[in-house]
C-alpha cells in the first residue's frame, strides 16, 4: 500500500496532466463524489485517496480512448 504523500503526489500529477493536456476534463475534477466528503471532520485515509486517484486514472483513461486518433 502506499503511503499518503505517495498517494498525494500521484494525485497532483494525474490532476496536472488532466488540466495542461485535457483542460476540457477539469470542470469533472470537482464534481467528482470522492472529493465530497460526507462527514463534518472526515478522516483522510490512504483507502480513500487511492480511490480517489483510481477515479482521476478511470476519467482519464475514457477520454483518451474516446478522442485518440
Amino acid at each position: 500500500m502506499k503511503t499518503l504523500e505517495e498517494l498525494n503526489q500521484n494525485i497532483l500529477e494525474i490532476t496536472m496532466i488532466i488540466k495542461d493536456k485535457y483542460p476540457e476534463l477539469s470542470k469533472y475534477l470537482l464534481e467528482m463524489h470522492d472529493t465530497i466528503p460526507d462527514e463534518v471532520h472526515p478522516e483522510i485515509k490512504s483507502k480513500t485517496l487511492q480511490n480517489y486517484y483510481n477515479s482521476l486514472e478511470d476519467l482519464l483513461k475514457k477520454y483518451v480512448s474516446n478522442h485518440s486518433n
